[in-house]
């Protein structure tokens, strides 16, 4: 969970219920329409009791994703690297095109060039974590010797999920199979991982 300790004493139904309603009206509103009191009224809680939680209407909106984040995204070994690449890469590319979750990001991520706190919260519990998996991944498939032994793993990450970034940010249509396939297949070639059977 993104939030204190705190929030273990919360009522998971309140707490649930609130999860929701801000998701919901990310989606119906866009991000920047949304407001502590709205999510308050929609969830049924006061908005003392949101604040006691959270601080801010990003840091809801935060938890929430994290949450799908977990539930929707992991980073399976099959023992193909490229296969697993693909799977993953559509799982992303899902999340972040589809509501609730996509338009909540939107939002956190925008909010994030006016909010140092909010950068720090979602770098170092959501975005880099998320990545030091991916790249612990990549490695695992270099001891196997899918990936060269000098190949760049942190580099090949990033030239991975940039273009996802780089979509959902200037809301273009996100990649589709064959593209996330051709994404994949190109950068496993420019780090040198042999072409697949």
């Amino acid at each position: 969970m993104i939030t204190s300790p705190i929030s273990e004493r919360r009522s998971e139904r309140s707490r649930r219920a609130t999860l929701e309603a801000a998701l919901e009206l990310c989606t119906e509103k866009g991000y920047g329409r949304v407001t502590v009191e709205a999510i308050a009224a929609r969830a049924g809680v006061s908005k003392k009791t949101i604040y006691r939680w959270w601080p801010s209407k990003s840091a809801v909106l935060l938890e929430a994703f994290a949450e799908g984040l977990v539930d929707t995204m992991t980073y399976q070994d099959t023992g193909d690297i490229a296969a697993d690449l693909r799977a993953t890469l559509e799982s992303a590319s899902r999340l972040v095109s589809t509501p609730p979750l996509g338009p909540a990001f939107a939002g956190i991520l925008s909010e994030m060039h006016h909010d140092e706190e909010l950068t720090r919260t979602v770098r170092g519990k959501l975005l880099d974590p998320r990545f030091e998996e991916a790249v612990d991944r990549l490695r695992r498939a270099q001891e196997q010797g899918q990936i060269p032994p000098d190949a760049n793993l942190r580099l090949a990450m990033e030239m991975l999920i940039g273009p996802l970034y780089f979509r959902h940010v200037l809301r273009k249509p996100m990649q589709d199979e064959a593209e996330i396939a051709a994404l994949v297949a190109q950068v496993l070639r420019a780090i040198g991982a042999p072409p697949e059977p």
